[in-house]
């Protein structure tokens, strides 16, 4: 008895027949095809024996699922705060591979764990505490109302500095393609008409990749302008004012960074917003309060 009518093949394609009929029964291993109402029988059976199992072993499993366990995607698609950027994550997004031991930088040393094949391991235990520092920071600049920018030259990075800056709103720029000489320093030749209307000096650059940056490095310096950025063990970290030792080489890690930096900048942006709604609050307050308590409100 066949379980379905289907029109008399032609003698090639009954040659190919038994290749095309899919496997039913899915267990690791099997080979089982659907030829005979036998089969069909013994796949029900061995799928009832099977969700017997899954069922009885379910409640001492594990409960960590694709949704709730890391995944390497998740740092460009689902920034973390500062308090869930965590050593674990680091290491899955290579951030600990520094360079060769004889690219080190002596004054990189406090920040490396040792050498592996050759190359410098990077102490992330020393890492962390140093990205929630700078992750404190932005977010105080934030909150301030001040403007962050993100600097991120690198073909890889131009994606990366985009979508941090554009977390932050009207506060957060970005600078994707090449830093032009002077910008900062020379600004007023540069942009003569904007550099009067509008403010165009960052309060806090965060530079991605600062080795091919040192010029707006030192322009940041001449204008004190506070920096954060990402030090490889090849880089002496006094370059920027808030280093963060991790491998500037992996994209991983920088859109791991700089989800990090542009969640804590959006938390003081909100804070930012619900203090000045609180202040409107007390404003309207004092107003009906003082009008209540005038002369003319007492007649």
């Amino acid at each position: 008895m066949t379980l379905v009518t289907m029109a008399r093949p032609s003698l090639t394609a009954a040659k190919r027949l038994p290749r095309l009929i899919r496997t039913m029964y899915t267990a690791p291993g099997s080979d089982m095809s659907m030829q005979s109402q036998d089969d069909w029988r013994l796949m029900q059976e061995n799928r009832a024996r099977f969700k017997l199992l899954f069922d009885l072993f379910s409640e001492h499993g594990s409960s960590q699922t694709r949704k709730n366990t890391f995944q390497p995607h998740h740092a460009y698609t689902r920034a973390v705060g500062p308090s869930h950027a965590t050593v674990s994550a680091l290491i899955a997004a290579g951030a600990h591979l520094g360079h060769t031991k004889s690219l080190m930088n002596p004054n990189f040393l406090p920040y490396a764990f040792g050498v592996r094949a050759g190359l410098t391991i990077i102490d992330l235990d020393k890492t962390v505490p140093l990205l929630r520092r700078a992750a404190s920071v932005v977010r105080a600049i934030a909150q301030r109302g001040g403007t962050i920018l993100f600097v991120g030259t690198r073909p890889d990075l131009r994606d990366i500095v985009r979508n941090a800056a554009s977390k932050l709103e009207d506060q957060g720029y970005y600078i994707s393609d090449r830093w032009l000489p002077g910008t900062l320093t020379n600004r007023r030749q540069l942009f003569p008409s904007g550099s009067q209307k509008y403010n165009i000096t960052p309060d806090l650059v965060v530079f991605l990749n600062p080795m091919a940056n040192m010029n707006a490095i030192r322009e940041c310096a001449i204008q004190h302008i506070p920096t954060v950025g990402i030090v490889d063990s090849n880089v002496d970290p006094r370059i920027v004012m808030y280093p963060i030792p991790v491998n500037d080489e992996s994209p991983r890690a920088a859109q791991l960074i700089s989800g990090v930096l542009s969640v804590a900048g959006r938390e003081g942006i909100l804070t930012h917003h619900g203090e000045e709604k609180e202040s409107e609050r007390q404003r309207d307050r004092m107003m009906i309060l003082e009008k209540l308590s005038s002369p003319e409100a007492s007649m």
